[in-house]
């Protein structure tokens, strides 16, 4: 029989060398960078394309939710598909039809036909980040499979803070068409020199069923999920019956989708890899902290944005400097795996996070621009000891045949608990605020007299208290910033402990070939 089942151990392909292992090293981290920037870069651009064409900006947001939707539904369906196609081939035509519908996106003459070019794209893309991972713990030899991680969460890190600049500059220089079509020349270089490179390394298959109940259980709990987080903000959250409803629908769907899972014999989704304890106490802790993390880089920007004065640039400007010292650090965190025990890096990496969140929380409206940019580079030294250990713990802590399956669960986790932890942090930030602003207005002394000042000084009354206003309003999200980061701190140091859950890690060489 030419297709084998992963349980038959087939023969191991023999891992590349030299040149041809930095070549795809190189391919498979491009192509996980090209989707994680994705994520980012057209969030920015919401306005230019609802301006350019003729639609309102709560409209233009479908363009960010139809994506996620269906990159949300594709990546635990990863290792479904690799063990059907094999991993190469998932890798290859994911980026190539990537690329294929970013041009289509740039193309759209409609908001109709972007959303569902944008559907398609979210497809495509779905598989390429966690089949990046699997394909990495594949062609490199056991020895250097840290340092591989060590490549691929460097991407995952810096890709996120480059999305929004780039997106800015490109949508505001050369218009929003071209924040899709930057995708297109890198798709079609990656998916050409990939499947030269890598062809060799193409996992087994097996002629496994298509699990229609639990697909069709998957696109409805994680299409209300997602749908309900995007929109939730928009439509007052449980004061609207639709968000009520989406919530239902995901909370049943969820249930009868983890009862048929872990009941039928060849499931989508494989969840019993939750059985290792190095993987569930790995990726539950990337789950928290990556969520506060993801949550706390979308505050900071609408903070010195809305409160500070900083144009969309600059605020992409000074939340860039945590992408620094995480490119130099992401190549030498691997190495003291071998020093080390990596829960303990771990914990090093997430506590680091949550000081940094600490010292933002005391900052008051009067922070100087280095003040702030400095807790960004200094973040940049906890990035890579939280993201390149955890990883590795999470994929070497697998069966062999499991890789695929924990790569895509470990991101559909990370990428759900950014969606919910975002949802949350910027609702949470406004009702603070409004509490703020309501607690502060009931403080004030002599309203009337410093009224009558500032129209002394030539205002009318009208714009005395609407400056007055202004400076309790100020206060208060200033309060809401500060308040919201003590919290997101907490998440962190629990978040520290987590990992400890997973035994000691004994050797970090990842599983012998990733596809048996």
């Amino acid at each position: 029989m030419a297709a084998t089942a992963y349980a038959t151990a087939p023969v191991e392909p023999v891992p590349l060398t030299g040149a041809s292992l930095a070549l795809a090293g190189f391919l498979l981290a491009v192509g996980n960078f090209m989707v994680v920037l994705d994520m980012t870069i057209a969030n920015v651009s919401v306005p230019n394309i609802a301006g350019g064409l003729a639609v309102a900006p709560s409209e233009g947001t479908w363009v960010i939710t139809s994506y996620s939707v269906a990159e949300a539904i594709m990546v635990p369906l990863t290792g479904w598909l690799a063990q059907r196609f094999g991993a190469v081939r998932v890798f290859v035509l994911g980026i190539a039809g990537f690329g294929i519908c970013s041009a289509l996106c740039g193309l759209a003459q409609s908001l109709s036909m972007l959303i569902a070019f944008r559907i398609m794209q979210g497809v495509c893309g779905g598989p390429i980040m966690p089949m990046s991972q699997t394909l990495m713990m594949r062609v490199f030899p056991p020895h250097q499979r840290s340092q591989a991680m060590g490549l691929w969460s460097m991407t995952t890190v810096v890709a996120p803070i480059i999305g929004p600049i780039l997106g800015g500059v490109l949508s505001d220089q050369a218009g929003w068409p071209w924040v899709f079509y930057i995708n297109v020349p890198v798709a079609a270089a990656c998916s050409f020199f990939a499947w030269r490179m890598l062809a060799s390394q193409e996992t087994p298959t097996s002629q496994r069923r298509v699990d229609v109940p639990g697909l069709a259980l998957l696109v409805v709990f994680v299409g209300a999920m997602q749908i309900m987080l995007d929109k939730g903000r928009e439509l007052d959250w449980f004061g609207s019956p639709v968000i009520i409803a989406l919530a239902l629908v995901a909370g049943i769907g969820f249930v009868a989708f983890l009862i048929w899972e872990l009941t039928d014999a060849q499931p989508i989704v494989d969840l019993r890899v939750f059985r290792h304890r190095g993987f569930a106490g790995a990726v539950g802790t990337l789950a928290i902290s990556f969520g506060a993390f993801f949550s706390s880089i979308v505050l900071l920007p609408l903070w010195l944005q809305t409160n500070m004065g900083y144009t969309a640039s600059w605020a992409g400007f000074t939340t860039a400097y945590s992408g620094v010292l995480a490119v130099v650090l992401s190549p030498i965190v691997p190495r003291l795996m071998d020093r080390f025990d990596a829960r303990a890096l771990v914990s090093f990496g997430v506590a680091g996070l949550g000081l940094v969140t600490f010292l933002r929380s005391n900052f008051a409206s009067n922070a100087d621009y280095w003040t702030i940019s400095l807790t960004f580079l200094a973040q940049g030294i906890a990035m890579p000891f939280f993201f390149v250990p955890t990883t590795q713990i999470a994929l070497s802590s697998v069966l062999p045949q499991e890789t695929a399956s924990a790569a895509g669960l470990s991101n559909f986790l990370r990428t759900t608990s950014a969606a919910f932890s975002a949802a949350i942090v910027t609702t949470a930030w406004d009702n603070a605020a409004t509490r703020n602003h309501a607690d502060i207005a009931g403080a004030l002394h002599n309203v009337a007299a410093t009224q009558a000042q500032l129209t002394h000084a030539g205002m009318t009354a009208q714009q005395a208290l609407t400056q007055i206003d202004n400076i309790a309003q100020g206060q208060s999200v200033m309060l809401a910033t500060d308040q919201v980061l003590f919290g997101l701190t907490v998440v962190y140091f629990i978040a520290a402990t987590v990992v400890w859950l997973a035994p000691k890690p004994t050797l970090f060489a990842g599983p012998p070939g990733g596809g048996h």
